[in-house]
């Protein structure tokens, strides 16, 4: 389980595809405090490390994960937000993160608010996923709060903090991110589907 609170950004190091695999080379400030079959969340997809050489790790997307995420797309040298699983006695500091990707959303709209940001996101209302007024959501691993619901669009506002920190900065418009929904908002959801 994760937080959304991410922890460091990585970068992608050389990606190998292995029939309908992707294995994933990354490095990070805390690669050496890693170890083979631990669980890191990659932009929001909990992912086992398989292999560590150096300064770097390898993990493996198969293809249910590369078809709804966003790691397909990624290249060598590019920023990914990473978070370690939430240690049993460590601070809950953003809310319930599977590191299970629901879906892809679409960048509509990035705007400079005065020193803060505000980004807008499209994604396919279809899949049954929505989002809430203040409620949470998770943007490339990232736990935030809902602004301006829609049925098959949202917004966030990201902090100068979180901006610097994470890959939003890299965020334009046209790109394509990993939503993971609040999971009790999913639940919820099914139910009412069922009566």
């Amino acid at each position: 389980m994760f937080t959304g609170i991410i922890e460091s950004t990585g970068r992608v190091e050389k990606l190998e595809q292995e029939q309908s695999n992707l294995h994933i080379w990354c490095s990070c400030t805390f690669t050496s405090a890693l170890k083979i079959d631990q669980s890191l969340a990659h932009n929001g997809v909990c992912l086992t490390v398989v292999e560590i050489k150096g300064n770097a790790y390898r993990v493996t997307a198969i293809k249910e994960t590369l078809d709804k995420s966003n790691l397909g797309k990624l290249k060598a040298g590019d920023t990914i937000n990473l978070e370690r699983c939430m240690p049993a006695n460590g601070r809950f500091d953003g809310h319930i993160v599977q590191g299970h990707v629901d879906q892809i959303a679409v960048c509509l709209e990035r705007k400079e608010e005065n020193g803060s940001w505000t980004y807008t996101f499209e994604y396919d209302a279809t899949k049954g996923n929505v989002t809430v007024e203040k409620g949470s959501v998770t943007v490339n691993g990232v736990s935030l709060t809902v602004v301006n619901s829609k049925e098959n669009r949202f917004s966030v506002c990201i902090i100068p903090y979180t901006f610097e920190h994470t890959n939003f900065k890299e965020i334009q418009v046209g790109d394509r991110v990993n939503l993971e929904f609040d999971i009790v908002g999913k639940y919820v959801a099914r139910l009412l589907a069922k009566k």
